[in-house]
């Protein structure tokens, strides 16, 4: 049995702002993601990981590489390219009010309507282009590690995408449950090398001991 722990990246200064980072953008973490982070190393203490990955974007990066440095035994940690945020083209940068205005068909696809999310058009990724990309590399680990707890820290939006699609959820539906907050925890378990997965916990975030806001989750 295989478990995976996705881990979203901590809260950063264009998170609160509102704007969209995606795959090229990007802002620092606010100081009180440290504090988070920290609070999840708490939760993910008890557990053993074999292998620590994260998308090489500097928020997730930096993100993991502080979890990892709060546990209470060494993980080796790598980054790898399959795990970074969606490519959002033009969007990148710009704040969701202004994204609702300039591209408002785009915008209500990508948030409500994935299979008819069309990123070429904002010249970036669609949902198929990134789970294209994550879905061999998660299945990969799992045959790696068969009987292992593997950590992975990505983003927001691709998280999303990729776990949604390993339960089996038609692209249709990927957003029915919504996205994840920062610097939350969902759970998958696979017992046939990554065949197919069970959802142990989606968008744990209980303790960050406090309420989350919209500008939390995407």
């Amino acid at each position: 049995m295989t478990r995976l722990y996705f881990v979203r990246h901590g809260k950063t200064e264009w998170n609160l702002e509102g704007r969209y980072q995606g795959a090229h953008g990007d802002s620092p973490l606010l100081a009180q993601s440290y504090l988070e982070i920290g609070l999840l190393a708490e939760y993910l203490n008890n557990v053993r990981f074999a292998k620590a990955y994260c998308s090489p974007i500097k928020r997730a990066r930096v993100t993991a590489q502080k979890l990892v440095s709060l546990l209470d035994y060494p993980v080796k940690l790598e980054s790898d390219r399959a795990f970074q945020e969606f490519d959002l083209g033009k969007m990148e940068g710009m704040k969701f009010t202004e994204v609702a205005k300039q591209f408002p068909e785009e915008l209500d696809a990508f948030k409500h309507h994935p299979d008819r999310y069309d990123g070429a058009k904002i010249n970036g990724e669609c949902y198929q282009d990134v789970i294209e990309r994550m879905t061999p590399k998660i299945k990969a680990i799992c045959e790696r590690y068969p009987k292992e707890n593997i950590l992975i820290v990505s983003h927001g939006a691709a998280l999303c995408a990729e776990i949604r699609h390993l339960m089996g959820i038609p692209l249709s539906k990927i957003r029915d449950k919504g996205g994840l907050a920062n610097t939350s925890t969902s759970i998958l378990e696979t017992n046939d090398n990554g065949q197919t997965f069970k959802c142990i916990e989606w968008n744990k975030n209980d303790y960050l001991k406090r309420d989350i806001d919209p500008t939390d989750v995407v």
